[in-house]
């Protein structure tokens, strides 16, 4: 098996453990078993195959990867040069970092597991500006962490509780981000400003594949065990910050709150639906009070907001963090060479005309017709609508069809037109972040606001035909929720199952395979053994498995099932 040399000393990838291991000369080995092989195989000895095939439960099982924060993967097609030419800069430009250079044996793709020592990371936090909690005796409260002062700060002292693992990876996530080319440098066909960000330009070009922080299993199953699986209880907010991060964090804080507040207005509304009368004034009445509560509700809830926000981003240290002074260009922003008039440096340069000019003549005219075309297909549901209402005999159900299509066709819209959204931002080419995050938003939210509430506002104001409106209402938001369930709950636990079982009838497929290059009995996994031998699920089969320090995991599920011993047997196997 292929394995990259690891260790802050080892730069090569040649020689034994660095190259990718060819086919053996000579072999030719079919895709799928002839017919008499698998006759012989699955014939008689069908009830014998389920050795062969590792449980769903197995290749659910993770291999705990330690020594690792920030996990970064690349394609299989990667060629040695450009793994030794990007761990060489990260080597020297960020010397805190300790990177082993491991390879996947059966996805041949190659990955960077990143840490750092706890001397390096306390530096790190200072570069970073990390705000950590201060002892009693010096005053308490938070404030950013200093190197020179490190004795005022709580748990400083313990290298396991001092930092979290969100901490920790946010520091290294710091370091890679910052990790900067010099004048004339070039990979390939990248070639690099003076001062321009390495990684992100590579993840932008597809050079590298992914960049993403690994989790901690004991703190997830804790997390589980106190949020999600809690009935009735507070979320653990300080725990969910200290493992996923602010945003995170206020997130949920913001939806707990906002769920707790919507507890009003429902019983309120319930009482007085209950004791409105069935006359046409006292519904009238009964809508003006309720809209004067909503009013008084919302002011109320705002306001509360805003203090409770208030509170938390000062207890998490976040409400007088400073803002970015230079917001870096997208490294997907592209243009022409040139110096810049105000630091006299190499960028890029787009001229504002060209988008000017793309908005007007190809942004602008597609955002209308999308918003035509929900127009005409409202028009056509609410034509079939018309229809069906006209045909007698029809159940009862027949008449909510054309308003399940309508739900139907707002969700898939809605999916389309953000895909267009994305690609006319890109084609506008922005180079600030915010100022293509501010103009998608812009674009997405007009459509999805005519695709959404132009139904209702039809019927409401135009048709004025308030049963109609109601019936609508209600299928609308039925049918948007299990859509949403589906597509959050059903559809990737369907697509999870699918892989699990292609992963086994691929082990099935090389055990077969085995037989036919020894021309004896195929040797499979044995029951009791298969995380033993060659069944090591997602978690992945990665040369040269890490050692010891506890937790850590990745999610890379393993693509075949090998007869030969797990690489992470230390880990995994032991």
């Amino acid at each position: 098996m292929a394995e990259a040399a690891s260790g802050a000393g080892s730069t090569s990838l040649e020689g034994e453990h660095g190259k990718r291991p060819p086919l053996e000369a000579g072999i030719s080995i079919p895709l799928w078993p002839d017919p008499g092989l698998l006759h012989k195989l699955f014939g008689k000895r069908l009830l014998q195959a389920g050795r062969y095939l590792v449980s769903h439960k197995a290749w659910m099982k993770t291999v705990p990867t330690e020594n690792c924060d920030v996990l970064m993967t690349f394609p299989d097609t990667t060629d040695d040069h450009t793994l030794l030419w990007l761990l060489n800069h990260i080597r020297v430009g960020i010397p805190e970092l300790i990177v082993q250079v491991r390879h996947h044996r059966h996805t041949r793709a190659y990955a960077f597991f990143v840490t750092a020592t706890y001397e390096s990371l306390l530096r790190g936090a200072d570069e970073l500006g990390l705000r950590k909690a201060v002892k009693a005796e010096f005053g308490g409260g938070t404030r950013g962490f200093s190197c020179e002062e490190d004795f005022i700060y709580e748990n400083v002292e313990s290298e396991l509780r001092f930092f979290t693992s969100q901490e920790r990876q946010s520091i290294i996530r710091f370091w890679l981000q910052n990790l900067r080319a010099k004048q004339g440098e070039a990979l390939h066909n990248v070639r690099f400003l003076e001062d321009q960000p390495i990684i992100p330009e590579l993840a932008a070009r597809g050079i590298i594949q992914q960049v993403f922080p690994v989790h901690e299993q004991r703190i997830l199953n804790r997390l589980m065990k106190s949020w999600v699986q809690a009935v009735c209880e507070n979320q653990p907010l300080d725990d969910i910050c200290d493992y996923f991060g602010v945003k995170i964090a206020m997130y949920f804080a913001w939806l707990g709150f906002y769920t707790s507040a919507m507890v009003y207005p429902a019983v309120f509304g319930s009482v007085l639906y209950t004791f409105t009368e069935v006359d046409q004034t006292s519904r009238d009445v009964s809508c003006v009070v309720f809209a004067l509560f909503n009013v008084i509700w919302s002011t109320l809830f705002l306001e509360e907001w805003k203090r409770r926000g208030a509170e938390l981003a000062y207890k998490w240290g976040t409400l007088d963090s400073p803002g970015e002074a230079v917001e870096e260009p997208r490294p997907q922003f592209r243009g022409v060479r040139r110096i810049s008039p105000v630091t006299r440096a190499e960028e890029f340069y787009y001229p504002p005309w060209k988008r000017l000019l793309f908005q007007l003549l190809v942004s602008l005219p597609l955002c209308l017709a999308c918003l035509v075309c929900v127009f005409l297909l409202m028009l056509g549901c609410f034509q079939l609508q018309e229809l069906v209402l006209s045909v007698k005999g029809l159940p009862r159900l027949a008449r909510f069809l054309p308003k399940v299509m309508l739900a139907l066709l707002v969700s898939v819209s809605a999916e389309g037109y953000k895909k267009l959204a994305i690609w006319l931002n890109d084609m506008e080419n922005y180079r600030l972040e915010s100022a293509y995050e501010k103009h998608l938003i812009i674009k997405v939210v007009l459509f999805q606001f005519v695709n959404s509430y132009l139904s209702l506002f039809y019927i409401g104001f135009y048709l004025k035909d308030m049963e109609r409106l109601k019936e609508l209402l209600l299928v609308l938001s039925l049918s948007q929720s299990l859509e949403r369930q589906l597509r959050a709950v059903l559809v990737p636990l369907a697509a999870l199952r699918f892989r699990l079982l292609l992963l086994s009838l691929r082990g099935l497929l090389l055990a077969a395979r085995a037989k036919v290059r020894a021309g004896g009995e195929p040797a499979g996994p044995r029951r009791g053994g298969q995380r033993a031998e060659g069944a090591c699920a997602e978690g992945g089969v990665w040369g040269g498995g890490p050692q010891a320090r506890g937790g850590m995991e990745t999610r890379w599920p393993a693509r075949e099932v090998g007869e030969e011993r797990c690489a992470c047997q230390a880990v995994v196997c032991g």
